[in-house]
């Protein structure tokens, strides 16, 4: 007997309710009608969290069409982007130098509406449809584990009977025809997609060859950076506390401050200028190396903005510190740790970095290039005086005086005359 037979096993005639994250595509369809058919009563939840073209009215009557009690879609955009996408650009978050966090940073998000759900109709039990080698499925369940520990995960994908009965596409296709569930008609792209408002990533099918160059077809959110205007856009990007607050484009003044238009807003121009492509073979959580191919407009640019500001407004050391929190943040997003006890450290610690990360950076967006043009702020740590090589001194706080740099390099080269003095005598060199 599998798991989900398991757990649908009751002594009374209630039956027990799962909350499934749908998405309306083959696999969750199928995946509906089988929890279904092991005795539960499925409340499906499909998350808008800004992928494009998605129609949730027909993906709710679908959903009802399949066998589920109740369906919802949620519009999490707003949250999705001040809560988690404006968290990650505050953080300089990048996974292994150069994944922004697309798909990862979603997941959380995602994970909480769920549990919401769950709780609301007092589930025991959610679903999913993320399969047994990738990362998803340690994101889902970390993240629900984490909210609500007494719900359980029903993962079909890692179900042995279900594994046994759907063995490929060709079966689910088959039980789809048994049970009159309705299927796309379109030919299936050759990789798969994953896609929000922050991102779209493509990968499987022809991808997995590494040496396949992505098809220029496949774009959704940025134009080929060839073939982008060769006028390009001049911006300024206002930030308080490390937020984007004010995003203007200089050629027409305008201006959006709304968090979630301008955030579109910035994919908007960084996606028509090709800004914020990368193709990358990245390591999973389970161990595994995956071809990823990801376009993040928006995202890309305002890190840049955000990476800029902090030079005139942030201190060294508490830069320094950053940096490696920046990397730990990364890792725990990746690998679905968002509301653990050392991230709630790292986010704590991020916000209190921020306090002073104020002002405005003027860029210039040609060609998939990015270049900054310059940057103001009213809590500016930098002293035109100070660095410059024709001025003594630097002011009466400052009180610099270049003589000092004698003894300074003295001190500071001590350590190093002891390892020549060692590598000579022991190394004869």
């Amino acid at each position: 007997m599998s798991e989900a037979n398991k757990k649908a096993k009751t002594d009374g005639s209630v039956k027990p309710k799962v909350v499934l994250a749908y998405s309306g595509g083959l696999d969750t369809s199928v995946i509906l009608k089988w929890l279904s058919e092991k005795g539960f009563d499925v409340i499906c939840f499909c998350a808008n969290v800004g992928q494009q073209g998605e129609d949730f009215t027909a993906v709710k009557a679908k959903a009802l069409s399949c066998g589920a009690i109740a369906c919802h879609c949620t519009d999490l955009r707003k949250e999705f982007v001040e809560g988690y996408v404006f968290e990650s650009i505050k953080c300089n978050a990048l996974y292994e130098g150069r994944y922004l966090l697309g798909t990862s940073i979603a997941r959380p998000c995602i994970a909480k509406e769920q549990i919401r759900i769950a709780r609301e109709y007092g589930a025991m039990y959610v679903a999913h449809g993320a399969t047994g080698k990738g990362n998803d499925q340690v994101r889902f369940e970390m993240c629900a584990q984490a909210l609500a520990p007494e719900i359980t995960t029903i993962a079909p994908w890692r179900d042995a009977e279900f594994i046994e009965s759907f063995k490929g596409r060709k079966d689910l296709l088959a039980y789809c025809t048994k049970h009159g569930i309705p299927v796309d008609a379109k030919p299936k792209a050759n990789y798969s997609i994953d896609e929000n408002l922050f991102h779209t990533s493509y990968e499987s099918g022809m991808l997995e060859d590494a040496a396949v160059s992505p098809d220029e077809s496949m774009f959704k959110m940025t134009t080929d950076p060839k073939k982008a205007s060769d006028e390009g856009d001049k911006v300024r990007i206002h930030f308080k506390a490390g937020i984007p607050v004010k995003m203007t484009t200089l050629s027409d003044d305008k201006t959006v401050t709304d968090p979630l238009e301008l955030f579109l807003y910035a994919n908007e121009v960084a996606g028509r200028n090709g800004c914020g492509r990368i193709d990358i073979v990245e390591n999973r959580f389970v161990g595994i190396k995956s071809r990823g191919i990801y376009e993040t407009p928006g995202g890309t640019l305002l890190r840049a903005a955000h990476l800029d500001l902090e030079g005139i407004t942030m201190d060294r050391e508490v830069k320094r510190i950053t940096e490696s929190l920046a990397l730990e943040f990364s890792r725990l997003c990746y690998n679905g740790f968002w509301f653990a006890p050392e991230m709630d450290l790292i986010r704590n610690t991020m916000d209190f970095s921020q306090k002073d990360v104020e002002g405005s950076v003027e860029l210039e967006l040609w060609k998939g290039n990015i270049t900054v043009l310059g940057r103001e702020s009213a809590k500016s740590l930098y002293s035109a005086d100070l660095a410059s090589m024709d001025i003594e001194g630097g002011g009466e706080a400052m009180d610099y005086n270049p003589a000092d740099s004698q003894g300074f390099i003295r001190i500071n080269s001590v350590r190093l005359k002891m390892y020549s003095a060692l590598k000579k005598k022991f190394d004869g060199k």
